[in-house]
């Protein structure tokens, strides 16, 4: 089971993600990213959901229209683990070049 990061490690974290906000209670970290439409908004959950599968670690998201919104979390270790912020960075890797201006 994946361990819980300490508050230095959320901290140093969340220094290197800017865009993402620690939910109230510090057990997740959440974003929602504004794409030019669907179509960039779909592929970017399709390329996503790959990089979650491959660290076999999966998002709570929603979708309407250009927007996605974000909720990662380790349920299995009640809270925020490195798997979080591995898949934090890859999903800004993948919005890099979809976002809108």
């Amino acid at each position: 089971m994946a361990k819980s990061l300490t508050d230095a490690e959320r901290g140093n974290a969340l220094a290197e993600l800017a865009a993402w906000q620690l939910e109230s209670g510090g057990k997740a970290i959440v974003r929602t990213y504004r794409f030019p439409g669907f179509r960039a908004a779909f592929g970017f959950m399709t390329e996503a959901a790959i990089e979650a599968e491959k660290l076999d670690h999966h998002p709570e998201w929603s979708n309407v229209y250009r927007e996605v919104k974000v909720r990662l979390t380790t349920h299995d270790a009640g809270g925020l683990t490195a798997l979080d912020i591995e898949l934090a960075r890859r999903m800004e890797a993948i919005a890099a070049g979809r976002l809108a201006a």
